[in-house]
Order: structure tokens, then C-alpha cells, then sequence
């Protein structure tokens, strides 16, 4: 079953298949032979490959069907295309509007399973990161720019599995804290699991460069009807994390506006439920303006 990075996607590529269909001349084929069924018994249904847009409540309003319409031109649907699972899961999206190879999307991917860290300390003995004990895990809750955990590749929301080979469940943040204190400054392994409390939605901005929803300090409080942030999901009472893979947490609403108007027409948004953000935020306080907002290397 193909997947979308965003709806709009869905909605142009299911157009474009149509489009294939009503272009293919009608081939000449023998009479059905009909097939029995014992009595009473209902005849066997298949359900078709992409259920309409209708029946999900979702239908696209015409302007927007326009709007997205020259996509469907530069777009040539496979018949019979088989997804081959690879190690990035945007590589098996169908996506005719947002294109595979778009970078905010493969900067914002969350990926499956488990990777190795290696760190260091800086000069003053310094790792740069903090982190929080939640449900018993233990989370990356702060990254200091250009610090080695920065350099390293580690990001807010992290879940830290292993530090130098021993595992960290159930271990409160104090405990957390002094294991890598107490690590060697020249290597410390650490062992994550990408940011399980976040999750990813694209979107595609309007003629007028809006996507469709209001935040106050990183939060969303509002949704516009008909907008792409509703078409895709987007919910109140969740905190904006990342745009297009850069970190926005600890910025002012106006630095954050001000990626977002220099984003491409898709913005891919990393977000997480707001009572989860608060918990692991509330003691960071003043020095989430030194957070590392860095544009992660594809």
C-alpha cells in the first residue's frame, strides 16, 4: 500500500492515476465466467486501493485541486510499483507534490530502531546536554550549541537507552546525570532511539505562503479551516519542536516565523503533546536560548 508524505500528495497522485486509467485504450477481453457461490453466502469484496477523499471527510476543495494540478503533469504514476524496504522510510513515499528527495522532510525523519553515539567531553570536562527521567525513560531534555552532543547528532526528545553499555531504564535524572559526569571525557557510547514522543507532519503552504495554524511560544492554539494544517492532522495543546529538522525550541515566535517564511512551499513540522514538552522542559528554563538550533547534515 503506497503512503504519502501529506494529503495533498495522496489527493494528486490518485488524480494522476486516474488520468493514467482514462488515457490506456480499452482492451478487448473474453466474457467473465461467472463465479459460484454457495447459497446465502455474500460474494467476496475488495476494498479498492485508496478509499475516495469523500469517505474520509477529507475531500480537497477545487481551488486547491487547481493549485496542485501541474503536479499531476510532472508526475508518471507506476502501475504496479513495489515499495522495497530501505533504511529511510521517506525513500518509499509516493510523493508527486512534495517530491521524494525534499530535504526538510528527510532532515525530519524519525527513524526506526536503535543507533550508537559516541561522545566526548570539551575542555571543561562538558558534554553539553541535559537530560530527563520520564515513564522511567531517560530523555534528552537539552543541547547546548556547538557542544559535542550537538556535534555528535543528538536532539530534543532523544530517548538515551545505554550510556557506556549500561542500560538506563528506570533510572531517575539525578542517577542519569552523574553516570555521564562520571564517564571517561576521551569516549562515552550512548545508545538512542529517536525521539519517541514527537512526531512528523508535512504540509504544503498556500498562494499566499500560509500552511494554516497559530502558535503562541511554540504552542499550537489554533487550526484554520480548510487550511493544509488541517487537511493533515494538525492538533492544538501539541508544541512545535522542529521545522523542517531544525530545532526551534527555546526561540521567539518571530525566529520561528521567520524560518518558516523562508521554508520551501513544503514544511515538514516535528511536534510533541504539550503536557510531555513541559515536563521535560521545566527546568531547563533560561537556558533553553542557548539550545542548539543547528540545520542537522542529510
Amino acid at each position: 500500500m503506497s503512503m504519502y508524505p501529506s494529503l495533498e500528495d495522496m489527493a494528486v497522485d490518485k488524480m494522476a492515476q486516474a488520468q493514467a486509467s482514462n488515457s490506456r485504450p480499452a482492451a478487448v477481453t473474453a466474457a467473465p465466467v461467472p463465479t459460484a457461490h454457495p447459497v446465502g453466502a455474500a460474494a467476496p469484496s475488495y476494498p479498492s486501493l485508496y478509499p475516495s477523499l469523500g469517505d474520509m471527510g477529507l475531500e480537497l476543495p477545487a481551488a486547491v485541486v487547481a493549485e496542485h494540478m501541474q503536479a499531476v503533469a510532472q508526475f508518471q504514476p507506476q502501475a504496479h510499483a513495489v515499495a522495497i524496504p530501505t533504511a529511510s522510510a521517506s525513500s518509499q513515499m509516493v510523493a508527486p507534490v512534495t517530491g521524494c528527495h525534499e530535504v526538510g522532510l528527510m532532515r525530519s525523519e524519525i527513524k526506526q530502531g536503535i543507533r550508537e553515539l559516541v561522545l566526548c567531553k570539551d575542555t571543561k570536562g562538558k558534554i553539553g546536554l541535559a537530560v530527563k527521567s520520564i515513564n522511567k525513560g531517560v530523555f534528552v531534555a537539552f543541547v547546548y550549541r556547538d557542544s559535542p552532543a550537538a556535534i555528535a547528532g543528538l536532539r530534543f526528545g532523544d530517548q538515551i537507552l545505554q550510556i557506556n553499555g549500561t542500560t538506563v531504564a528506570g533510572f531517575s535524572t539525578d542517577k542519569a546525570t552523574s553516570l555521564l559526569k562520571k564517564a571517561s571525557p576521551e569516549r562515552i557510547s550512548v545508545a538512542i532511539r529517536d525521539r519517541p514522543f514527537e512526531r512528523t507532519i508535512t504540509m504544503q503552504k498556500d498562494s499566499v505562503g500560509h500552511i494554516g495554524f497559530v502558535y503562541k511560544k511554540g504552542k499550537i492554539e489554533q487550526i484554520v479551516k480548510d487550511s493544509s494544517a488541517a487537511r493533515n492532522g494538525i492538533l492544538i495543546e501539541h508544541q512545535l519542536v522542529e521545522v523542517n529538522g531544525q530545532n526551534v525550541v527555546g526561540l521567539e515566535d518571530k525566529q520561528t516565523q521567520q524560518i518558516f517564511t523562508a521554508a520551501p512551499r513544503t514544511v515538514t513540522i516535528t511536534i510533541m503533546p504539550s503536557f510531555v514538552y513541559d515536563h521535560i522542559i521545566q527546568k531547563i528554563g533560561s537556558l533553553k536560548k542557548y539550545m542548539d538550533h543547528s540545520v542537522p547534515e542529510v
